[in-house]
């Protein structure tokens, strides 16, 4: 579970995010949905202390990320908005990196990879350095790496871009797997279709402002008869 009180984080004289609040439960697949620029990519980096709110109270787990930087990110695995990362380093070499840091036991360790490399298909190019990688090959790397270390939370920003139908699929059934086994995924997306046929309930932010938290069932019955295109539209430009 993540919880998230009056967050608040300027640039300058710029508010990037303002005074928002809430939660992310345990059990359930949270989509986090907005236009470019509206905060989504500052409030994960606060979330997982990237950085720091300048305001408002972040916990994972019950844990404060401000208080307790290190306990609290042993709770989640991040999958950033961009893939390029570690360069120079093997898929191999930074999923066991990730996996070092967590401390994930070497036969859980070995029997996990090898699952996901086999189910991402990257036999052939793990192996190999990441420079060498396409973004949908560099994208799967950061998405192995994370899966094989399995703490309690996944964060992913934007996990589904560059990745070919097949492998979104494949996330997409892992995401579900994780909620229903009681723990927390939370992602950002520009999809709403995907947002719509994956989540349990969503968080719109638009100008650094929350403007919706709760389930797209409840947001529907708010707007009969729109899709939810134009649920968005009408809630980010209006609320």
């Amino acid at each position: 579970m993540i919880k998230i009180e009056h967050a608040t984080k300027k640039f300058g004289q710029k508010v990037a995010v303002n005074d928002i609040s809430f939660e992310i439960p345990s059990g359930c697949i949270t989509g986090f949905i907005g236009p470019n620029g509206a905060g989504k990519t500052t409030t994960i980096h606060m979330i997982t202390g990237v950085l720091s709110a300048d305001q408002g109270v972040i916990t994972l787990n019950g844990i404060n990320i401000k208080d307790q930087p290190i306990e609290a990110k042993k709770q989640f695995a991040l999958v950033p908005d961009s893939p390029d990362l570690f360069l120079r380093l093997t898929g191999r070499e930074y999923a066991n990196f990730m996996a070092d840091i967590y401390r994930v036991e070497p036969e859980l360790r070995k029997e996990r990879l090898e699952s996901l490399i086999k189910e991402f298909h990257l036999e052939n190019d793990f192996d190999s350095q990441i420079s060498s990688y396409s973004h949908g090959m560099r994208q799967k790397a950061m998405i192995i790496a994370a899966l094989v270390c399995d703490p309690s939370i996944w964060i992913l920003d934007e996990p589904m871009t560059g990745l070919d139908p097949e492998s979104s699929y494949l996330l997409k059934k892992k995401m579900k797997e994780h909620a229903a086994s009681g723990k927390s995924v939370f992602f950002s997306t520009h999809v709403l279709e995907v947002a719509e046929k994956l989540c349990d309930k969503i968080v719109m932010i638009s100008d650094g402002s929350i403007k919706y938290d709760g389930t797209l069932e409840h947001l529907k019955e708010e707007h009969a008869n729109e899709s939810l295109e134009d649920i968005f539209l009408e809630v980010v430009r209006h609320a």
